[in-house]
């Protein structure tokens, strides 16, 4: 122990000052890593996640109004082989299918229950 309540461990420094320095450094490091937050956030300090979320969301709705399209010709076509109705099948069930697609994105954003 020094005269100053210090530890001396024979390297010649003193540790309070170690501590000083490593407090300084981990300062500057935690200014680097908020500013770093700060540019990996975008332009438009959106964060990337949230951008992913959106991006999930589109593919989501989009699938939506696709899949109830493909179901309604899918059932148009099959009634016109069965039938032997040529378009009109194909043509209603397309309609109808569309119409499917166009309720579940309304129902899959909220705006219609």
């Amino acid at each position: 122990m020094n005269g100053n309540g210090t530890k001396d461990d024979g390297s010649g420094t003193d540790r309070p000052a170690d501590e000083a320095g490593l407090s300084e450094r981990l300062q500057r490091l935690d200014r680097q890593l908020s500013q770093r937050d700060e540019k990996a956030g975008g332009p438009d300090g959106e964060e990337p996640t949230a951008k992913m979320s959106a991006i999930g969301q589109a593919f989501r709705l989009s699938s939506e109004l696709v899949a109830g399209v493909a179901v309604g010709a899918a059932l148009g076509w099959a009634l016109d082989k069965w039938l032997d109705t040529s378009p009109w099948g194909m043509i209603v069930f397309l309609l109808l299918g569309f119409a499917a697609g166009v309720l579940n994105l309304l129902r899959a954003t909220g705006s219609v229950r």
